[in-house]
């Protein structure tokens, strides 16, 4: 079951709501054609810092699971930036879609993205980084912000 919550299954299903939101119920179009396909930077930026993040865990050889121990504590990348860049890149990702799709409905799925992110992921992560690591991860907790 937990590998169906995975962030980046979580993110594919998001997209999959965010489309299915845009074409039963789009509600207002906020952003007009051709202008919604500047959301593709948000798309591509997003994967990125996502993927380069989760290219630095597999090169440093940590865990990247959310649910798994933590392996090493890195402020390699946008970690000396943000805790969560990974989180980050993938919310990136889908304001990205919901901007290329132009409708008001699908931009409720990134704000559940980052509520789940924020309130479930971040926590149990945050948990066994401290408990792991302890005052060097409470220090480096202090220092750098959650998101930005």
């Amino acid at each position: 079951m937990r590998l169906l919550l995975l962030p980046p299954v979580v993110v594919l299903m998001s997209v999959g709501m965010m489309l299915l939101l845009h074409v039963a119920a789009p509600v207002v179009h906020l952003v007009p054609r051709p202008a919604n396909w500047a959301g593709l930077a948000l798309v591509v930026a997003g994967f990125g810092i996502a993927n380069w993040h989760a290219r630095l865990f597999r090169r440093i050889g940590t865990n990247i699971n959310t649910f798994g121990e933590p392996g090493k504590l890195t402020q390699e990348g946008l970690f000396r930036r943000t805790r969560n860049p990974m989180y980050l890149g993938m919310l990136i990702f889908l304001v990205g879609v919901a901007f290329i799709l132009g409708s008001s409905s699908p931009v409720i799925v990134p704000l559940g993205f980052f509520a789940l992110a924020n309130y479930w992921y971040i926590p149990i992560e945050e948990t066994a980084m401290a408990s792991k690591f302890g005052t060097e991860y409470i220090e480096y907790k202090q220092s750098v912000p959650r998101w930005l």
